[in-house]
């Protein structure tokens, strides 16, 4: 199989994890019989150093052109680099927002996955980390309060601000039938979380979830208003799968997923559109700080990569083998700095992508 893939290195780490993905991605090939091409394209600051834009619309058209897009880490350190003297719309991450704009990245998924052997790390108490959890976040990421519309006027003397919550049912539908479709690809459970008790916004959403659950027999379907969710993530956070919700309760409850797991450092994440394509990326930023030192944990943008198998391109056994590849070296005791631990041993980020790629299977 030919896998058309766009990389966008681009700033800080980005360039040092990035080519470790690309690493375990092409053992995969020779494993599975694929053939990896990839293009490189700018953006962000690095975007801005060459063509004075944090993205080009040549970037965007060969980022079209490809299945997926796998992307490294965007912006720099905001107190010191010149790219943040711009106006906002010239800055690295104005980048980030075009591109998934142009390619209509809708469906926002964080998984949150608390590794056995990184248990330590996380901050429940034991008896609840013993346990383990692997979730996915599905989060609608271009609609309802952040999208709506907005506006601070003065009423009788007073300050008023309005921000305005609106979905129609496309919108929903289209992000449940994304996430029933992973659900069939996991544990086949979601939980869809909303606020209808209060908002007509999400008496919709509920609605039009439990319309899309009726094409998915074989899927569990609960329903959890987002203050309860909340609660329960640091509760039992293993209880979960998929959860459903909408923009900024997404916003919110991924970030306290990927907390509840101790390290940002192994947290992928996905964009997709109403097709198989999608734009993958590490959850953590660009670490200006340790740019260019080899440091960096590259586990994150791998995970990402197979997160991409089997998300644009069904290849579930070629993402199976990166995800035991991960599993099998933090087994055997080997960490980068940000996940060091007493009795491990140290890697540099691309030892770390060395011996994942030694251990495609």
């Amino acid at each position: 199989m030919q896998l058309n893939i766009t990389c966008i290195p681009g700033d800080g780490i980005g360039p040092e994890i990035v080519n470790e993905a690309k690493k375990v991605l092409n053992k995969v090939g020779q494993v599975y019989g694929h053939t990896m091409n990839f293009t490189d394209i700018l953006m962000g600051g690095a975007s801005i150093d060459v063509h004075g834009v944090p993205l080009t619309e040549e970037a965007v058209a060969t980022a079209k052109a490809a299945d997926a897009v796998l992307m490294g880490s965007i912006g720099g350190d905001t107190t010191t680099s010149p790219w943040y003297k711009l106006p906002p719309n010239k800055r690295p991450e104005a980048g980030l927002l075009a591109i998934r704009k142009a390619l209509n990245l809708f469906a926002n998924l964080r998984p949150a996955v608390l590794y056995h052997e990184l248990a330590g790390a996380c901050p429940l108490k034991e008896e609840i980390s013993d346990k383990g959890f692997d979730i996915m976040i599905m989060r609608e990421l271009t609609g309802g309060l952040y999208f709506g519309e907005r506006k601070t006027e003065e009423v009788n003397g007073v300050l008023k601000a309005t921000d305005t919550l609106t979905y129609d049912e496309n919108e929903i539908r289209r992000i449940a039938i994304k996430g029933f479709d992973i659900a069939m690809k996991r544990r086949k459970k979601v939980t869809s979380v909303d606020k209808a008790n209060v908002l007509d916004s999400s008496r919709l959403w509920r609605k039009v979830v439990e319309e899309v659950a009726k094409d998915y027999p074989e899927v569990t379907l609960e329903h959890m208003l987002v203050d309860n969710c909340a609660m329960q993530l640091v509760k039992d956070p293993s209880q979960f799968d998929v959860v459903l919700t909408e923009n900024m309760f997404g916003d919110i409850l991924s970030d306290e997923a990927s907390m509840v797991t101790g390290s940002i450092g192994m947290l992928a994440s996905a964009s997709l559109n109403d097709t198989k394509f999608g734009l993958y990326e590490p959850s953590h930023g660009s670490a200006p700080d340790i740019a260019g030192k080899n440091i960096a944990n590259p586990i994150a943008t791998i995970l990402s990569a197979a997160m991409m198998l089997r998300y644009s391109f069904d290849l579930d056994k070629e993402a199976d083998a990166i995800e035991n590849a991960v599993k099998q070296v933090l087994k055997e005791g080997y960490r980068t700095g940000d996940i060091m631990s007493e009795g491990c041993t140290k890697v540099l980020c691309d030892e770390m992508g060395n011996l994942l790629a030694e251990r495609i299977k």
